[in-house]
Parts: structure tokens; sequence; C-alpha cells
């Protein structure tokens, strides 16, 4: 086992069961006139079926909520 690796049922998953990715709320949430939060960045859409999304499908939604949130932002 490597470094990074944690033992069997540390995370309360049983072998080769991934942990869900969490989501990216930061409880700032207010959605912009394109329907955008402006804490997050996820649409409208996306929040209402993160619980139902696989962990592909959540991690192409927070590529795409990274993505947003640069757009305007001097800082990113």
């Amino acid at each position: 086992m490597d470094v990074t690796e944690k033992p069997p049922g540390v995370d309360g998953k049983s072998d080769g069961e991934e942990a869900l990715v969490v989501s990216p709320c930061v409880a700032v949430c207010l959605l912009n006139g394109d329907d955008i939060c402006t804490g997050c960045y996820r649409s409208g859409e996306e929040i209402r079926e993160w619980t139902s999304l696989d962990n592909t499908e959540r991690r192409s939604v927070l590529k795409k909520a990274h993505e947003r949130g640069k757009v305007g932002n001097p800082f990113a």
C-alpha cells in the first residue's frame, strides 16, 4: 500500500468503492440572471440534480463550474 492509500474500511467504504464527490456548495446560494449560483457557479439545474449524479457526472459539473468562476474574475 502506498502512503496515499487508506487502509480498507477507513473511509467507511468497502474495497473498490469510491467515496462520493463532495458538493462545492459554500452556502452563498444566490442565482444570478443567467441561473448560475454566485457562490459555487453551478446552474440551478446542476444544483437540483447533484444528489442523483454519479462521480463522473459530478466531476463534469465541477469542471464547468470552475470555468464559469473564472469568467470576469481578475484573481482566477
